[in-house]
C-alpha cells in the first residue's frame, strides 16, 4: 500500500514536470486567442516593427511589461525558448543591423548584453541561459516619441557637445 502511494506521487510529479517543460496545453491555446497585440504572433517585439524575434522563442507575458505615454513608448520584453546562446546572439545582431539599428556596445560573461541605437530609439538586450536548456532574451526598449526635443528646444545630443 505504501509503495503504491509513493509511486503515484512520483508519477504525478513527473507528469507535472513534463507539462511545465513543454509549456502545457493551456498556455498554447492562449497564444491564438490573445487580442492584446502579443508579440509571439507576429515575431516582432510588441508593435515595434523593427525588432525581429526568432520563431523559436515565445513571448513571456509574466516577464514583460509595456509603457506607452504621449512622449515615450517602450518596455521590457522577455522571450524564452530553445536556442543556442551564441547562435541567438548572431541572429539578433544581424537582424538588428538589417533593420538599421547600430550596435554601440557589447559585453559578455555568463550572459551576453548588446546595446543598439537608432534615432530616438534605444534597445538593450540580455541573452542568458535559463533552466532546462531554455534560453532567455530580454529586450529593454525605449522610444522617444518627441524626437529628442525637450521643452526648451534643446536636443539630447546638444548636452553632449
Amino acid at each position: 500500500m505504501q509503495k503504491s502511494k509513493s509511486m503515484q506521487w512520483v508519477l504525478f510529479f513527473g507528469m507535472a514536470l513534463m507539462l511545465m517543460l513543454t509549456g502545457g496545453c493551456a498556455n498554447r491555446s492562449m497564444v491564438g486567442s490573445d487580442n492584446s497585440g502579443a508579440p509571439q504572433l507576429s515575431n516582432f517585439a510588441d508593435d515595434i516593427r523593427d525588432i525581429t524575434i526568432p520563431a523559436e522563442l515565445e513571448w513571456d507575458r509574466k516577464g514583460s511589461m509595456v509603457i506607452k505615454t504621449e512622449s515615450f513608448r517602450g518596455g521590457i520584453f522577455t522571450y524564452k525558448g530553445r536556442a543556442e546562446i551564441m547562435s541567438l546572439k548572431d541572429y539578433m545582431v544581424a537582424s538588428m543591423q538589417d533593420n538599421k539599428w547600430r550596435l554601440v556596445g557589447e559585453t559578455a560573461s555568463k550572459d551576453i548584453m548588446l546595446a543598439f541605437v537608432k534615432p530616438n530609439k534605444t534597445c538593450m538586450m540580455v541573452i542568458s541561459e535559463g533552466i532546462f536548456g531554455r534560453t532567455e532574451l530580454k529586450l529593454n526598449v525605449a522610444i522617444d516619441k518627441t524626437g529628442g526635443v525637450s521643452s526648451g528646444g534643446a536636443t539630447r545630443d546638444s548636452f553632449m557637445q
